[in-house]
This record gives C-alpha cells, sequence and structure tokens, in this order.
C-alpha cells in the first residue's frame, strides 16, 4: 500500500494501528469514533462543498491560502499534524504551496482551535524519514507491540488487539 495521509496519521497515534491499516485489515467501519468523524468531514462537506481528491488523498478544503484538514478531537494533534505535512507535500510537489491549517470540531487538550503549519525544508526531510519509516514498517513481518494506553480503550482496533 502506498503511503497515504491516514498511514502518516496513523504511525504518529499507534504503529500497530497502521501497520493494521497498511496490510488492510481494516476495522474501521465499526467504530462509533470513526462514524463521528466521517460524519462532521461529511456535514461540513455538504455545507461548503470543498473535499478534493488527489492521487491518493483527500482534502477538506483548498483555499488561495490554505489546504485546511478538520480533526474531530485535538485528542493527538501530532498525528494530525504530519497528516497536514504529508498533504501539503503532495501538493508542493503539484505546484501547489500552501499553508497548512488543522481546525478542530472540539479541543479537549490545547486551548487552540486552529493551528497554522508551514511546510519547510525541514519538515520535509523530516517527512521523508517517517514515509521511508512508514513503508518498513508495512513490509516488516512482525505487528508491532499492543500499546497499552488509555486511547485504546476508543480505537477501531480495540477488539482486535485485546480480545
Amino acid at each position: 500500500m502506498k503511503v497515504n495521509g491516514t498511514l502518516m496519521n496513523y504511525y504518529f497515534h499507534c504503529k500497530r494501528q497502521c501497520y493494521l491499516f497498511g496490510n488492510r485489515i481494516n476495522l474501521e467501519d465499526n467504530s462509533e469514533e470513526v462514524k463521528i468523524g466521517k460524519a462532521i468531514h461529511e456535514e461540513r462537506a455538504e455545507k461548503e462543498n470543498t473535499e478534493i481528491a488527489i492521487e491518493n488523498i483527500r482534502l477538506d478544503k483548498l483555499t488561495a491560502e490554505y489546504l485546511t484538514e478538520v480533526k474531530k478531537s485535538d485528542a493527538d494533534v501530532e498525528a494530525s499534524k504530519w497528516q497536514l505535512i504529508f498533504y501539503l507535500k503532495v501538493l508542493k510537489d503539484k505546484g501547489i504551496i500552501r499553508k497548512g491549517k488543522l481546525e478542530f470540531a472540539e479541543k479537549n487538550k490545547s486551548d487552540k482551535k486552529t493551528i497554522v503549519i508551514e511546510l519547510t525544508n525541514d519538515l520535509e526531510c523530516q517527512l521523508g524519514d517517517y514515509i521511508v519509516a512508514i513503508e518498513e514498517l508495512l513490509d516488516s513481518e512482525e505487528i508491532p507491540p499492543v500499546l497499552n494506553a488509555a486511547k485504546c480503550k476508543r480505537c477501531a482496533y480495540y477488539e482486535y488487539c485485546y480480545i
């Protein structure tokens, strides 16, 4: 599977989730959390008609200045940030230069509801390293261990990992 924004997000959120999803073990259709996130995206897309598909990615909103990624909550800002950086790089490779904007429908852990990110050479280099790491992870024979973190209880893969 070619690295995409979802895999980039999952790599930071949980290596095991990234591995399973990347190897086509998809349990997300049964997850209430995933359904809520999709509903937020669909509602926004109906109002603004903004979602764009390019290659193997789906962009929430693209304007003259920003690529905006909408997330249900700020539960994992780092994962969301790298997903957005991945999207900014895909656009840059197509000659489209934008700033990135993360918007959170719910804010639980931070004071900001919006975070702005600019793609720098440093971030591009780091992104390249992460893409290689994800490719190596997906090609591995071993499934990464269970995290045993509080966030696991809300994960679509909970039953796979614990039952």
